[in-house]
């Protein structure tokens, strides 16, 4: 017999290289893929001004709309549940913004505020029917997209004889809210001051995901609920302020939008819910749960703008970008999975 016996290594106390811990970050491949496009449409581009200060300022517009709500719609995502209803909540806000300015004689503020409340309310109905009920958060929110999706077109009819709401401008602390949520910075450039909405919540939310106890228990409900709520992490109230957060999230676009366009449209944010679903799953959210990151959700939104702005700045035909969408989420899914798979069984 040999003189000594090998100790089995402890797997748990192994190190694991630098090249490991990055191809493990959920957001990988939406940064790589987003430089791809970049580079892609900077070569392209017919105007010269894509891969310039003015080009930016054109698709991170398109990519602030989308990231406000994709980064709320990722950390749901990674405590396993949807919203269907983030799309038609945009178009609910601003009409119910519009609504009490110019139908009820409440001035702007006020109004905001209680759109923001409405729209807790509706996030907090939609949270507690999913953990009540036991049924998918897709049905739901789907039944709430269609709610809301009536309500819209009823009531805006019933109220001002159209399908729109307009004439925002003419109330009391239009100015003030205007600045706060549709005015533009660093001229002459124009960069719209949604983008720095969407970096505020992009930070915030990292922050929360990787730095909170918070952040902690949205990942565990969405890896295994039932083991999760064995170790005391309060499930229902996780979810629920998930599905909140969300809501508001949309509620600020549509606010966004109000102050921006003067007006609102009836549909307006109809579809956009699985845009905000390609951002997440793009910037690497698992549809299963229990994986992903805002940062990830931030870059999918990145690339959707640049693709929407650089398809025309190319001179394609836009009529192509949903296609051209469809094409980034096929491809992320697969290089996603790579990356997952070859992170999972990388040695040191």
């Amino acid at each position: 017999m040999s003189a000594a016996t090998s100790t089995p290594k402890d797997e748990r106390l192994a190190q694991t290289s630098r090249l490991t811990r990055v191809m493990r970050r959920p957001e990988l491949g939406a940064f790589l893929g987003a430089l791809v496009i970049y580079l892609m449409f900077a070569v392209v581009d017919t105007t010269g001004m894509f891969a310039g200060i003015n080009g930016a300022a054109r698709w991170t517009d398109v990519a602030a709309n989308v990231g406000i709500v994709a980064v709320p719609v990722a950390m749901l995502m990674i405590a396993g549940e949807f919203d269907l209803s983030s799309g038609v909540m945009i178009g609910t806000s601003g009409l119910l913004a519009g609504l009490l300015s110019t139908e009820y004689g409440l001035s702007m503020w006020p109004a905001i505020l209680l759109t923001f409340a409405f729209a807790a309310c509706v996030g907090l109905i939609n949270g507690y029917l999913v953990m009540k009920t036991g049924l998918p958060s897709f049905i739901i929110t789907l039944a709430m997209f269609f709610s809301l999706r009536g309500i819209n077109l009823g009531v805006t009819k019933a109220l001002t004889d159209t399908v729109r709401v307009a004439g925002v401008d003419k109330v009391p602390g239009f100015s003030s809210a205007e600045a706060v949520f549709a005015s533009t910075f660093w001229e002459p450039y124009g960069f719209r001051i949604a983008v720095v909405w969407w970096l505020l919540i992009t930070i915030f939310a990292t922050v929360v995901l990787t730095r909170s106890r918070f952040g902690n228990w949205i990942t565990a409900v969405g890896g295994d609920q039932n083991a999760a709520r064995n170790t005391g992490v309060p499930v229902r109230r996780t979810k629920m302020t998930m599905f909140v957060a969300t809501s508001m999230a949309s509620c600020l676009v549509g606010i966004i939008n109000l102050m921006r366009l003067k007006s609102m449209q009836a549909g307006q944010g109809v579809g956009e819910e699985f845009t905000f679903i390609i951002a997440a799953v793009v910037g690497g959210c698992l549809l299963t749960g229990g994986y992903g990151s805002a940062i990830g959700a931030s870059i999918g939104a990145s690339i959707i703008g640049m693709a929407f702005i650089g398809i025309a700045f190319a001179g394609w035909n836009t009529d192509w970008s949903f296609l051209f969408l469809g094409v980034i989420l096929f491809i992320a899914v697969l290089v996603n999975t790579y990356i997952g798979r070859r992170a999972q069984g990388a040695r040191k």
